[in-house]
């Protein structure tokens, strides 16, 4: 202790006020600094799952580059493909929160292998694992050793990108667990199906790596003891779900109706009952699938009115009401006796039971396309076959003002209903100002869009109701979900084209659908292409439900198909490719999917259940 000594001459006396301040100056602050370090909560879970997230990308940048040392020094397939599953483990595990932050460089790791068309037109051509992973499945080709070590290049590039993107994303707690949700919802819908491994079929093992990743995540926020039955709880669920998979040696041996309804389902449940409990706050914000979704296939989790232009054309019981009435009056057709009805009838699932429907005036003249179905319409990105409008409410001026199918007058109809008294008051009920032309369309698009229906006995089956399936039935799923390759294009649930778990865009799909049933030559109906005249377009064709397909037949954009035996033929002898029309942008396989005949029957038998 410093002892001043009253002795005016004395250094310590003549210095006294000095040394305190310098006391003051250095001593306090580590004092403080020792309380804060005492009492502070340590890192935050937050910064701790950057922190493991940025070290997964730096494991995936060293596997990608002893992939590309094996391709140089050309080394056994064996090795070489032994490499490329570790180098994708090592994506799959850093994919829920890559996927989440930054979308465009995960497509660029791990897109389809087919040209992508942008916004622009202009065409990219497609890179990434799923790009190699055709390359060096089943047997690696001589020849194409520049093409493969060009592409492990690109996709290293790729991985440095998403280290440097990824470092300055800032991570929130409730983007995380929104993430965790949705990776479990991803790996229902695509990963489970061999969405991207459709060569190697390596999906379960990848499925397993990325429950792991968000296990050791989610670690950051159990791990302090609070609320330890449900953390207690989530453990046994994600270890429950890895074994099983891990399990499930044969991809198309593995029962994914068992695991969505026993394992992914309350998993993704616990999830958001975890967060529920942190307090951790669920966005609020629109999205097609809901933010609070618990699983894909709980009641009212879609958002019929995700699709719309503005906020101010949502549906309500009067707009409903009132495009109903619309939607069974000719005056749209200036009263020629046609009316939306006449090609989508209520009986058939909104569709007419024609190849393709008749044309205005018959005369035994038929439009060029086959009459889609009307329902769950609204959760589809994109209209019509060919993917030309955004909005049902373009879709139905389109219909209208069409010469061979309504032959209408928007401008005519609105002139015509005002002299309706009983229209004006409905409109004027529905609508601040009234009866007008897009008032109009979007009374028949809010009709449109109410006919949602996702109440099959599948969707009754996974909420733990009384319905059950028959063995066919649930082989069938499984079928659907995995050999049969069809839920690669049509997607749990919905069972459109439109892609999860962000559900955002519809997919078109080139198939090479035949002209005639006698399956010489393609049908001449470029599709797609007619818009954007870019060549992966060619005979693209928006991807359709399954749902109620047992009353929509005949199938195809030009019915060229009578019964789903038919269709299930077609895609089992890999599509137009397979019938020998060689497509270059044929999207679908063409290699056979070798169905034996029960197996078509068990897909039929799920396909009438939706």
């Amino acid at each position: 202790m410093i002892r001043f000594v009253r002795n005016p001459d004395s250094f310590l006396y003549r210095h006294r006020r000095l040394l305190f301040l310098l006391f003051v100056v250095v001593a306090v602050p580590l004092i403080v600094c020792l309380v804060w370090w005492i009492t502070s909560p340590g890192p935050q879970p937050g910064s701790q799952v950057k922190r493991l997230f940025m070290q997964d990308i730096t494991a995936l940048d060293s596997a990608v580059s002893q992939l590309q040392t094996d391709i140089r020094l050309h080394r056994p397939a064996q090795r070489i493909q032994a490499s490329f599953r570790s180098a994708r483990l090592a994506y799959k595990r850093v994919e829920f929160l890559s996927a989440y932050y930054s979308p465009e460089t995960t497509r660029a790791l791990n897109g389809p292998n087919i040209p992508d068309v942008d916004d622009d037109l202009r065409v990219n051509e497609p890179q990434g694992f799923q790009v190699l992973e055709e390359m060096i499945f089943p047997e690696i080709k001589a020849e194409t050793y520049p093409e493969i070590t060009h592409t492990a290049a690109v996709i290293r590039a790729n991985v440095h990108r998403l280290r440097k993107i990824s470092e300055t994303n800032e991570i929130t707690d409730s983007h995380i667990f929104d993430a965790m949700r949705l990776e479990v919802f991803r790996i229902v819908s695509q990963g489970i199906t061999g969405f991207d491994s459709p060569v190697a079929f390596y999906s379960l093992p990848e499925a397993a790596a990325s429950l792991k990743a968000i296990h050791r995540h989610l670690a950051h926020y159990t791990s302090e003891g609070n609320h330890p039955q449900i953390a207690a709880q989530l453990d046994t669920a994600f270890q429950s779900a890895i074994s099983y998979l891990n399990r499930s040696g044969d991809f198309n041996d593995f029962d994914r109706l068992e695991f969505i309804k026993r394992y992914a389902n309350p998993l993704s449940s616990q999830l958001l009952d975890v967060q529920n409990a942190l307090g951790v706050p669920v966005f609020n914000e629109k999205r097609l699938l809901s933010v609070s979704a618990r699983t894909l296939t709980d009641t009212g989790v879609f958002n019929a009115d995700y699709f719309i232009n503005f906020q101010e054309q949502a549906m309500t019981d009067e707009r409903i009401a009132l495009g109903r009435k619309l939607f069974f009056n000719p005056v749209l057709s200036n009263n020629s006796g046609r009316t939306c009805a006449t090609c989508h009838q209520p009986e058939k699932a909104f569709t007419d039971g024609e190849s393709k429907s008749f044309a205005i005036g018959f005369n035994g003249a038929r439009i060029s396309r086959n009459a889609p179905t009307l329902l769950n319409a609204s959760f589809q990105a994109v209209q019509f076959a060919d993917s030309r409008v955004s909005f049902l409410e373009d879709q139905a001026s389109d219909v209208i003002r069409n010469p061979q199918e309504m032959h209408g007058s928007l401008p005519d109809a609105v002139e015509s209903l005002r002299n309706q008294d009983e229209y004006k008051k409905l409109f004027e009920a529905s609508y601040k100002d009234g009866l007008t032309e897009n008032n109009l369309k979007n009374a028949i698009a809010s009709y449109i869009r109410s006919l949602s229906s996702l109440d099959s006995r599948l969707d009754r089956y996974f909420r733990n109701s009384d319905a059950t399936l028959t063995l066919e039935e649930k082989n069938g799923f499984n079928l659907f979900m995995g050999k049969a390759k069809c839920a690669t294009c049509h997607f749990f649930p919905l069972f459109n084209g439109t892609v999860p778990p962000a559900y955002l865009e519809t997919e078109s799909e080139v198939l090479g659908t035949p002209a005639t049933a006698e399956d010489k030559t393609v049908d001449p109906d470029v599709g797609k292409y007619m818009l954007t005249k870019r060549e992966p377009h060619r005979y693209a064709f928006k991807t359709p439900t399954v749902r109620h397909v047992a009353l929509t037949a005949p199938y195809m954009h030009n019915g060229v198909f009578q019964s789903l035996e038919e269709v299930i033929d077609f895609y089992d002898r890999g599509g137009g490719n397979g019938l020998g029309f060689n497509l270059e942008n044929q999207t679908l396989p063409f290699d056979k999917l070798d169905l034996v005949d029960s197996e078509k029957k068990a897909l039929v038998a799920f396909m009438k259940i939706l």
